[in-house]
């Protein structure tokens, strides 16, 4: 079965390393964010790595080109499965990540963020952006011109996304809630089963399971909801 599911430990370093001995390798990947690896470091991508979990290292750098360019390359000596950076930091960044990424012999996946799934149109109206739409859209094109692996968007961006720069072009989804879940703090939602109808290669799910009483059975109610 492909692996799509990749599940946030936006935990401390203890709860975190307990919640991922709940999970089995072959049903799931793992995502460390900015949280989980400022307070524990490149300690728990070793200690991920080391229970067999490929590991997507979601810091969505976003910084001048040679800051980002030590930092992908940096990333990627840790032997992680998938990193990111922002698309809105522009062509420069974008081939300077990509080409941090020469000569590792097995590169992680490089995607960009375009629009985050947490952001409303009123929010993104707030900073200058009328078409959330066409900005996704525009970021993905920009990515995609930089040669990267694909992009992070909204179950709803995939189509467009994947009709217009094909499937190979690799699209994670956030905002993912099953239909008995909260929304929290996420706008541009989706159920697990309309991502993978649209299109998405990788569904970003957390609270839903993390937080749930028994997190080994809602990642298996979900599996069975997207085969």
């Amino acid at each position: 079965m492909d692996n799509k599911i990749i599940i946030p430990l936006d935990l401390e370093y203890s709860a975190a390393i307990h919640m991922a001995k709940n999970f089995d390798a072959n049903l799931c990947r793992l995502k460390i964010g900015s949280q989980l690896f400022t307070s524990s470091g490149p300690q728990i991508v070793k200690e991920l790595n080391s229970l067999g979990f490929d590991v997507f290292l979601d810091l969505k750098f976003h910084d001048i080109p040679n800051t980002v360019y030590e930092a992908v390359k940096s990333a990627a000596d840790l032997g992680i499965w998938m990193v990111n950076v922002h698309a809105s930091g522009g062509r420069a960044m974008l081939e300077a990540s990509k080409k941090a990424l020469e000569g590792f012999d097995q590169p992680p996946l490089l995607i960009a963020v375009t629009v985050l799934t947490s952001l409303s149109e009123d929010s993104l109206n707030e900073v200058g952006i009328k078409d959330l739409s066409e900005q996704v859209l525009r970021l993905a094109e920009l990515t995609n011109e930089c040669d990267l692996n694909g992009v992070v968007c909204a179950s709803a961006d995939v189509k467009a996304i994947k009709n217009r720069f094909g499937k190979d072009f690799i699209a994670v989804t956030p905002g993912i809630r099953p239909n008995d879940s909260k929304v929290n703090d996420q706008n541009r939602i989706s159920t697990p089963s309309e991502a993978v109808k649209n299109g998405s290669d990788y569904l970003v799910i957390g609270r839903p399971i993390t937080e749930s009483e028994n997190p080994t059975k809602a990642l298996e109610k979900i599996i069975k909801e997207i085969l």
